[in-house]
């Protein structure tokens, strides 16, 4: 008895596994040794992927002899295939290969396409020799050349965009979640994983940047295969270590299963304050039964036991069937979903802000002074300071804002804000943002100067925006991440972190469906619209401040939203076992 005891002492308490499938070992699996070699493979793939996507469009216009219109369009395409891309990951990893076979398998894909497009790069697509630059374009490509490019590129798009809604996920997984310091980690690691993601990005857009812009594809590509592949490497080298969860049925005919046997028990006679609900014992999520709530009481009637459903238990010998009833937790999974979705629809707007750092941002910066003397300031390169402050506020949070809310807490003891409050928080100075960067252009147009697109307003001037943009990601994204990661069934933890991406693609969507509206309203046989090719002659401090009030729009919506969720419940949730600890 002693013996048993002491087992399950030293293992883990969430039902995660070892890599033989035994129970894990706590001293021995997992925690920050395998965090971080998954935080360091994060900021290498990052910087993989951007070492490639950063100057893709220059890619496409200057090796690829497109437009610009034709090649921001590829680059747009591209982008969305990443994202969806992700979801395939994500459904993948929950429904059969699990997390660790599907990082591994899919950045394995990732480093074979940054290999082709490398080879391809330097033996065909640099035609005549010294090509690729401003100042001189290469030749035309045959079919087959394209295809092989194409083929390379959308194989990274598959690598990376199959890989990175599990990495995160899978990272959380070494943390214990029942155990009281490790379940501090394991939100800590949300932090730590955002800002791996956005240094490795830091110097694919500047230093990988630079050598690319002067012609150096080749070299570009090849540090990019290099990065992934020494992530890959690292990844691996952690195999030993790594906590699991074995992938279960598909939870995706778990939620058809209770919308069917829901449906099919409509026309029932329920007493909602009196019912006999099915809790099965062997259908559990994470090793944890769901507590039954309130709210989509419809869906209630699956988990409802009827005479047929007995007798149909009696004929197949001693289970139910699934399209007919459902257990408490079954039912409280769907509930779970559906009550994320309005959250997650209120983020896609502040997404919209987001990618406005990668387009109009630049184009912004682009028609101000960027010389310092000699030396000419890429616009690009601003975001740098958005990078800065995403690292800054990461380590201000932890080390000062989270423990002075703690303090000021007085309804639940050494707690600070809850993710809802930080995504709210996230939108708030995502509005900062946009009216600082409408302030600034009104400035830019009163310095305008007499060039076609100029003005003789410092680039400097935006880097407050930057800065603002930065500070609303870590509490916008970060916080997201470790809602969806906490909030969403064990069975659909890495479609939630999916659906984190999915949410910047649909930004990017309708970022260019609004610019397209108000290029069209805005248009006069006098006016060229908010924004025209030539800002000078437009107002795109106009369509910051609209961007503000949508945001501010949205912010309201998501008040109501935040308030009408109700956090999950399970039958030991790590917020109860230190409530019973501190008793």
């Amino acid at each position: 008895m002693d013996q048993k005891v002491r087992q399950l002492e030293v293992c883990t308490q969430d039902g995660s596994v070892d890599r033989h499938g035994n129970p894990a070992i706590r001293a021995k699996t997992g925690k920050w040794l395998t965090a971080i070699l998954i935080l360091v493979n994060q900021g290498l793939a990052t910087l993989a992927f951007f070492g490639v996507g950063v100057n893709l469009v220059l890619f496409l216009t200057r090796v690829m002899g497109q437009d610009n219109a034709e090649a921001a369009n590829n680059v747009s395409k591209w982008t969305g295939t990443v994202y969806i891309f992700s979801l395939l990951g994500a459904f993948l990893s929950d429904s059969s290969w699990g997390r660790y076979k599907t990082c591994a398998i899919f950045q394995a894909s990732f480093v074979a396409g940054l290999v082709m497009l490398s080879l391809s790069t330097g033996a065909l697509l640099l035609e005549p020799s010294g090509c690729g630059v401003e100042e001189a374009p290469c030749k035309p490509h045959s079919t087959v050349t394209t295809v092989i490019f194409y083929l390379s590129v959308y194989l990274i798009a598959l690598g990376y965009g199959g890989y990175q809604p599990n990495i995160a996920t899978f990272g959380s997984d070494q943390f214990d979640a029942d155990d009281s310091v490790e379940g501090h980690s394991k939100i800590a690691f949300f932090s730590y994983f955002y800002l791996a993601l956005n240094l490795g990005s830091l110097f694919s857009n500047t230093v990988l940047g630079y050598f690319e812009d002067q012609g150096a594809w080749p070299l570009g590509f090849w540090a990019s295969a290099a990065s992934a592949f020494a992530g890959l490497v690292l990844f691996l080298a952690g195999t030993p270590k790594y906590r699991h969860f074995k992938p279960r049925e598909s939870p995706w005919s778990r939620f058809c299963q209770v919308l069917v046997a829901s449906t099919r028990k409509a026309k029932i006679d329920v007493d909602y304050d009196d019912m006999n609900l099915y809790d099965s014992e062997t259908q559990r999520t994470g090793d944890k039964k769901i507590l039954h709530t309130k709210g989509f009481r419809f869906l209630d009637r699956a988990a409802i036991v009827t005479p047929d459903d007995e007798a149909e238990k009696v004929e197949s010998g001693s289970t139910y069937d699934p399209w007919r009833l459902c257990s408490v937790t079954q039912v409280e999974e769907v509930k779970c979903v559906l009550r994320l979705l309005p959250i997650w629809l209120c983020t896609i707007l502040y997404s919209v802000v987001f990618t406005q750092m990668a387009s109009l941002f630049v184009v912004q910066g682009a028609a101000m002074k960027t010389n310092i003397k000699d030396f000419k300031i890429p616009a690009s390169s601003m975001s740098s300071f958005d990078i800065l402050s995403v690292a800054f506020f990461i380590f201000a949070y932890r080390r000062f804002i989270d423990p002075l809310f703690a303090r000021l807490n007085k309804r639940e003891t050494n707690k600070g804000l809850t993710e809802l409050q930080r995504m709210g928080t996230g939108l708030v100075i995502a509005i900062m943002a946009m009216v600082a960067a409408g302030i600034v252009e009104i400035y830019r147009l009163k310095h305008k100067g007499t060039d076609s697109n100029s003005s003789s307003l410092s680039i400097f001037w935006q880097v407050p925006q930057y800065m603002m943009i930065g500070a609303s990601e870590v509490f916008m994204y970060v916080g997201q991440l470790e809602f969806f990661n906490s909030q969403a069934p064990t069975g659909l933890k890495s479609f939630a972190s999916a659906l984190c991406m999915a949410s910047i693609s649909l930004g990017n969507y309708v970022s260019s469906l609004l610019v397209s509206i108000v290029m069209k309203i805005s248009t006069r046989d006098d006016m060229p619209g908010w924004i025209p090719g030539n800002l000078n002659k437009g107002h795109l401090d106009r369509f910051y401040f609209l961007l503000a009030a949508l945001t501010a729009a949205d912010f309201l919506v998501y008040l109501v939203c935040a308030k009408w969720y109700k956090y999950i419940k399970s039958e030991a949730s790590f917020s109860e076992s230190m409530a019973e600890e501190e008793v």
